[in-house]
């Protein structure tokens, strides 16, 4: 394989990593890769385990430990500077001369470059599917997906500093309090300390925190997702999570009580929000389709009768 060859497949691969730079501004779509260190902070990432010689997907590995700004979400090189080590591992690839694995840091189902950046890249220029790496897997106590972005891993910060405070994964082994939306999880734990506050009153004695949080979760969170369930409001609102219907069946059910009284039951709270607010827009389509339906036909006849 000549110079001019790697030359122009680097060219080629900076163009399209020029090209997706420009989507991802006009689409809103992430396009970076993320960076180890930040993972690592909000994730609160634990114990690492050499998982030795595996086989991995590509598109499983979405960030870098410190080539995070050379290269974009596809492993495409954003850099003139990586050129020479690009061309390098091209030529190898063409040549088919055999290349040591790469290292990779795994946390649940994405990985993360440790060394190879170079490898990862023209594999992935090149087609292939998979790439010999050697890996640590490292312990979070949040579920990470291979799809996971920059505002995924804000939220998932969120959740991780969350069951840091209250050991909800702990006591509760099947909990999985997932949010769509930044700041819910802070929300909970407000929720938790005013249930524990009454609780207190209720009881006439001092509730430690843990008992609280077994309490809120078994007798308010989880008795008002299964009537999201049961009522399957979660369908119409296509994106969201039993999470954000809670908190914002909790805040409906706030105003409620503030119009009608104390009386007014979850379950009744979130069948009105369903009402009011999954049905919402439907209606606004009907009347904008009403306002516009008899003005076409007045244009429609207008025209007939001109010709």
């Amino acid at each position: 394989m000549s110079d001019l060859d790697t030359m122009l497949d680097f060219q080629d691969a900076r163009l399209r990593a020029f090209l997706r730079t420009v989507w991802s501004v006009l689409s809103g779509q992430p396009n970076q890769l993320l960076s180890w260190a930040e993972v690592r902070e909000h994730l609160h990432i634990g114990g690492q385990v050499y998982r030795g010689i595996q086989t991995v997907p590509l598109h499983q590995i979405v960030g870098s430990v410190d080539r995070y700004r050379d290269f974009d979400r596809a492993f495409l090189p954003t850099q003139s500077h990586t050129m020479r080590r690009w061309r390098s591992i091209s030529r190898a690839f063409y040549d088919d001369v055999g290349l040591p694995p790469v290292k990779l840091y795994k946390v649940g189902d994405a990985y993360f470059v440790l060394d190879g950046n170079h490898r990862v890249s023209v594999a992935r220029d090149r087609g292939q599917e998979f790439i010999e790496a050697e890996v640590i897997e490292a312990r979070t106590r949040v579920p990470v997906e291979a799809s996971i972005d920059a505002d995924d891993l804000e939220i998932l910060g969120e959740y991780a500093d969350f069951l840091e405070r209250t050991r909800l994964d702990d006591l509760r082994p099947d909990q999985n309090i997932r949010f769509t939306i930044g700041g819910g999880y802070q929300r909970l734990l407000e929720h938790i300390a005013v249930h524990r506050y009454f609780m207190g009153l209720e009881q006439q004695r001092f509730i430690p925190e843990e008992e609280a949080i077994c309490d809120w979760y078994d007798n308010l969170y989880i008795p008002l997702v299964r009537i999201i369930r049961e009522q399957d409001i979660l369908k119409h609102f296509p994106g969201r999570t039993e999470a954000d219907l809670y908190l914002w069946i909790m805040d409906h059910q706030h105003f409620l009580r503030e119009q009608f009284g104390p009386q007014v039951r979850p379950e009744e709270a979130a069948q009105h929000f369903a009402d009011q607010y999954s049905s919402r827009l439907l209606h606004r389509l009907a009347r904008a389709l009403r306002r516009l339906l008899p003005r076409r036909r007045k244009r429609l006849t207008s025209q007939g009768g001109d010709e």
